[in-house]
């Protein structure tokens, strides 16, 4: 899709580091607006993160109850994390699966990215398939407390609808797989030892 966009961009003028903490990176930047004024944009410099959509030999998906603290609940989601300083996302999809679930999957298929949050931050989720999968044991990280439980699409389905489920790469997922299973949007697998 070739679009000419040059009379909507912003151009940056000045970046100021508001917050650097351990995860966050906080910016506040003046921009130039394509009329020619000045503006500001505040917003969090993210390292960026994976979504695995893990399917278990019966259909039903890897997930995951977490206790999320900015919105003071336990959210029902997909595996996922961060990815570490220099690593890529299909080491960071693998790595995350076994550390919080357990599994190793021995089939993997990248389905895209989704930028979840594009009013304020630059964060990108990459969206993962695995199968094939094999239990183990556990690692995570310190101060991470999870639940692992099985559910199949039926049930996801449900409880987005119930409003149970809100979590919107979670839900983005589940959208992918339909269009998978139905079809209509390919995976190219690749299956590892």
């Amino acid at each position: 899709m070739a679009i000419n966009d040059d009379h909507l961009r912003e151009d940056l003028l000045t970046s100021q580091q508001v917050y650097r903490g351990h995860f966050l990176d906080v910016r506040r930047d003046v921009v130039r607006l394509p009329d020619g004024r000045e503006t500001t944009r505040e917003y969090v410099v993210h390292p960026g993160a994976v979504m695995i959509v893990a399917m278990l030999p019966d259909g039903r998906l890897v997930m995951e109850r977490q206790y999320r603290y900015p919105v003071g609940q336990t959210m029902i989601e997909f595996p996922a994390g961060k990815l570490d300083a220099g690593e890529g996302g299909w080491v960071c999809a693998q790595r995350e699966l076994q550390e919080e679930t357990g599994y190793r999957a021995h089939r993997w298929a990248k389905a895209g990215i989704m930028h979840p949050v594009i009013g304020y931050a630059t964060e990108i989720i990459e969206i993962w398939f695995a199968d094939n999968l094999t239990p183990g044991e556990r690692h995570l990280d310190d101060g991470e407390f999870l639940d692992v439980f099985a559910a199949s699409a039926d049930e996801l389905d449900q409880w987005m609808q119930q409003g149970a489920l809100t979590d919107a790469k979670t839900i983005v997922g589940m959208m992918w797989l339909k269009q998978w299973r139905s079809g209509g949007w390919p995976l190219d697998w690749q299956t590892i030892d």
